[in-house]
């Protein structure tokens, strides 16, 4: 295996803090990982930001430390604070895009018309964790409350709770004793969601 030179060796070192940041992000959203090119530019856009943050924390805790002394600040201390800035910026990123929050503030602005989820399919389960009838491949149906969905629609499993199959006059034979049944994505033609009665 080659070695490292110095040059690249200071670079990742100077990108950690991005690297981490975006490791946090998709650990904790459904987006796909990117190219490892747009990886170095989404890690050179957080380390900014993690490099933009850092003055205020350093201010902050040393205006902390004027009444609550703990050690002075050195370079092992702003390693530290800089590694904390990346885990709380990807964590809060990663927060925002699963709430579709910023996207929908903007999105009322009239700024667009996008989500910030990765797909309109994810977006539509996310948001309507409601009972579903499963339409499969072979005519049957199948009716319950997907606890899991795959977050893109070519693979991955539903975990559906409660099902029951339907039958075409459209009744329900509840499979007592099941927790629940997984449900492969290629064998689902589509979803019906079924609306909710509000509650008087």
């Amino acid at each position: 295996m080659p070695e490292l030179s110095k040059e690249t060796a200071a670079l990742l070192y100077f990108l950690l803090p991005g690297l981490l940041a975006a490791w946090v992000f998709y650990g904790l959203t459904s987006h796909a990982k990117p190219s490892q090119f747009e990886r170095v530019i989404q890690a050179l856009i957080f380390t900014f930001l993690v490099q933009a943050i850092l003055p205020i924390f350093r201010w902050l805790l040393e205006s902390i430390g004027t009444k609550f002394a703990l050690r002075p600040w050195e370079i092992s201390s702003e390693t530290l604070a800089s590694a904390f800035i990346a885990l709380l910026l990807g964590a809060s990123l990663a927060y925002l895009t699963n709430k579709d929050s910023f996207h929908k503030w903007i999105r009322e602005k009239g700024f667009t018309t996008r989500a910030s989820h990765p797909s309109e399919w994810h977006g539509v389960l996310s948001e309507r964790q409601n009972h579903v009838v499963l339409h499969l491949a072979d005519e049957r149906r199948l009716s319950g409350y997907p606890r899991v969905w795959p977050s893109e629609p070519e693979k991955g499993h539903f975990f559906i709770v409660q099902p029951a199959w339907l039958s075409e006059i459209g009744e329900h034979n509840l499979l007592s004793g099941i927790e629940g049944l997984l449900v492969n994505t290629k064998d689902v033609k589509w979803i019906e969601f079924i609306d909710q009665p509000k509650e008087e």
